[in-house]
């Protein structure tokens, strides 16, 4: 090998490395907040609540798109990405309800 490609080597290592950590973060992050989102659908199971609030789903869309758009990352990734976990907890929540 020559130097260039070593150095390449330890390179996409070291980002490897750091991509490997930073989905771990995301796991045991979602793992934490799915906890919470249980937690939610729980409470509005007991006392009568919709398992769904638009409101604050618009809210929050709009928050992660303007932090992603500080994250130099793209808003319509974040959005989709939080769509997805929405219908995930409100699934969550019916399944509480039942």
């Amino acid at each position: 090998m020559t130097d260039t490609v070593k150095l390449a080597a330890e390179l996409l290592k070291g980002h490897r490395a750091s991509i490997d950590r930073l989905d771990a973060i995301l796991v045991y992050t979602l793992g934490e907040r799915f906890k919470h989102t249980q937690a939610v659908g729980k409470l509005k199971a007991e006392h009568d609540l919709p398992p769904s609030d638009p409101a604050r789903e618009a809210t929050q869309i709009a928050r992660l798109e303007d932090l992603a758009t500080e994250a130099d990352l793209d808003p319509e990734f974040a959005k989709k990405f939080l769509n997805f976990i929405i219908a995930e907890v409100i699934q969550h929540h019916k399944q509480h309800q039942s």
